[in-house]
């Protein structure tokens, strides 16, 4: 259940962020590289993902443990995972970063240096579902009742804590226990312990150039340090209950960041745009057809009229005969609703300039904000962080690509690489274009 404060309502027209309005919501938690089956507690970005069954219908909040991702344009989602994935001629490792094809990509795409840094941190281990942070990781545009704008990140903040394992627990927990964070998260909440999450928002001026600070919002492998944009908490979220039924409920949701309600929109930002189709198709397949929203974990709990019938799995029974509009047979309806009636329409946004297959100049920088975030680092939070590259590393056969990632953490922080390089008994590497990476080709279209 989730349970506003009130404090968004004056730059977000959004019902559920009202005052007191308490908003039933379903979350997943997952990981990312392995199979099912897989130990829960490995090296891994874990998916936090939570719908929201507003009075105006769904929303998606589709969100990860870190604060960036690995690629700045979604057309990219295939590389990113068959890279990570097991190799295909052994299907191993299984659940693990560590092999050659993951760092040969990251390495060679430097854009994804910043997510690598956050997975390689202790981020990347978890002690709990009910311990780490959640991180919407796009820019989103508001709007309040009077028509005025502005640009958000948003933020989980568990009020358990953010608590992580070091590698050596990870290792016991997965041989001991391998479902060991979805079983504290089930034995938490049947003891009544229940978890809560604050949401939490980075209000930003919606400007022309869509920057805060000099960072441009939206690029997903940057984040806007909280030092320069506090978060304002908006509402709590408690998990009171878990699934009746893991299959019916976990397996079958489905989210997308295109599910939204009025006072919340999208922005431009490359990856999440392509996100807003991607993840329709996925459902097709996944759940085996057009109409997975009737399934009961999916469907709205506000009434839905619309003018999709038949294919696949329909379990509606539809009423009149003309499901087309303009229509006299059935006097018009479903008659199409308006801003007045409460319906979602796209908040205007001022379109400039050519549209050409190019990515804004700050898109290419990939190791400043890395070099902050590991300079951040406690004294063993960084030796966390020194172990696990070179273990990492360390399970690659082929030493060009060892040599490669050791070009980008020198691009990072020089000791960072000296201690990594010490570690894998090669040399340490010098830096190259301080603080900016090789921007690579865009291959989507945007209009900026």
């Amino acid at each position: 259940m989730f349970v506003a404060n009130g404090r968004a309502s004056k730059i977000c027209r959004a019902e559920f962020l009202k005052r007191g309005v308490e908003t039933p919501v379903f979350v997943r938690f997952s990981t990312v590289a392995g199979f099912r089956g897989s130990s829960d507690t490995v090296r891994d970005t874990r998916g936090f993902a939570t719908k929201f069954y507003t009075s105006e219908g769904n929303y998606d909040l589709v969100s990860n443990n870190m604060p960036v991702f690995f690629i700045q344009e979604g057309i990219k989602f295939p590389d990113i995972v068959h890279a990570v994935k097991p190799e295909p001629d052994r299907e191993i490792p299984q659940a693990q970063s560590a092999h050659d094809t993951f760092w040969d990509f990251v390495s060679l795409h430097t854009e994804a240096q910043a997510h690598v840094a956050w997975s390689m941190s202790d981020r990347g281990l978890p002690l709990s579902y009910r311990m780490m942070e959640g991180f919407g990781v796009h820019t989103f545009r508001l709007m309040n009742t009077a028509g005025e704008t502005c640009l958000v990140k948003l933020h989980w903040k568990p009020r358990q804590g953010v608590h992580s394992q070091v590698w050596e627990e990870t290792q016991m927990t997965a041989g001991n226990d391998p479902d060991f964070h979805r079983r504290d998260l089930y034995d938490a909440i049947d003891a009544g312990a229940f978890p809560s999450f604050d949401l939490g928002l980075q209000v930003m001026p919606d400007t022309a150039d869509e920057t805060f600070q000099g960072i441009d919002l939206l690029d997903p492998t940057k984040l806007i340090p909280e030092e320069l944009c506090p978060v304002e908490i908006i509402g709590t979220m408690t998990l009171n209950r878990r699934p009746m039924n893991f299959f019916a409920e976990t397996e079958q949701v489905m989210f997308n960041p295109g599910n939204l309600v009025p006072g919340i929109d999208v922005t431009n930002d490359p990856l999440l745009q392509v996100r807003l189709f991607s993840y329709i198709d996925t459902q097709i397949t996944r759940l085996g057809g057009p109409n997975f929203s009737q399934l009961p974990i999916n469907r709205a709990h506000c009434p839905v009229n619309d003018m999709f019938r038949d294919g696949f799995h329909q379990d509606a029974v539809h009423g009149g005969v003309a499901p087309y509009r303009p229509n006299s047979l059935d006097c018009g309806n479903p008659s199409q609703a308006d801003d007045a009636s409460g319906a979602f329409i796209d908040i205007p946004t001022p379109v400039a300039g050519d549209k050409v297959r190019e990515l804004s100049a700050g898109f290419g920088d990939h190791f400043s904000q890395v070099t902050l975030f590991v300079r951040s680092l406690t004294e063993v939070e960084r030796q966390h962080l020194t172990l696990a590259y070179t273990f990492e590393l360390g399970k690659c056969f082929e030493e060009s690509v060892r040599l490669r990632q050791l070009q980008c953490l020198a691009n990072i922080d020089a000791d960072l690489c000296a201690d990594v390089a010490r570690g894998l008994g090669l040399p340490a590497r010098s830096r190259l274009c301080p603080g900016r990476g090789r921007a690579q080709p865009c291959r989507v279209a945007v209009a900026r």
